[in-house]
């Protein structure tokens, strides 16, 4: 996950202050969400998470085991977890997107790639069916090397429909 980090030269500071202040609502939500997904992904969050249960179960006597004390604890958890979903997500979304930009590109790199596959998130369900076992049958014999693709799935055609 790209974080961005501040250093402390004089002219790099202003500009990243200037930077700052052009950042949109969602831009500064995304970076929250990262810098939140990764405070919270690290065991120094879950050994927290284990001292605040630990701390609310050593108060039930005190409370005497109490209604109040119990929706405490439910609500909290409750209202965190339903946050975190949010805040999991938009950085899931993007860097599930960067990735996606990323195989996009490799794929346009590559002269005898296919770049139809660079929409495949977008296809049907049996056409995604159909284009893996077009890749199995590839696979099974031995790969495509010097085929050009558009003629190693015209093979794969071919061979389904003499079957």
């Amino acid at each position: 996950m790209a974080t961005r980090k501040t250093t402390g030269s004089g002219s790099r500071s202003r500009r990243r202050r200037s930077a700052d202040e052009n950042l949109s609502l969602v831009d500064r939500f995304m970076e929250v969400s990262d810098a939140l997904t990764d405070a919270l992904g690290t065991p120094w969050a879950l050994a927290l998470s284990i001292l605040l249960i630990v701390v609310w179960a050593l108060t039930g006597p005190i409370f005497r085991f109490s209604d109040t004390w119990q929706l405490v604890i439910n609500t909290a958890t409750t209202i965190i977890t339903f946050w975190m979903v949010f805040v999991i997500q938009t950085s899931q979304n993007r860097q599930a997107k960067a990735l996606q930009f990323k195989l996009d590109e490799l794929i346009r790199s590559i002269p005898s790639a296919r770049n139809r596959m660079i929409a495949a998130e977008r296809e049907s369900t049996e056409e995604l069916k159909r284009q893996e076992e077009e890749f199995q049958e590839t696979a099974e014999r031995g790969g495509a090397r010097d085929v050009p693709p558009e003629e190693s799935a015209e093979r794969s055609k071919s061979e389904r429909r003499n079957r």
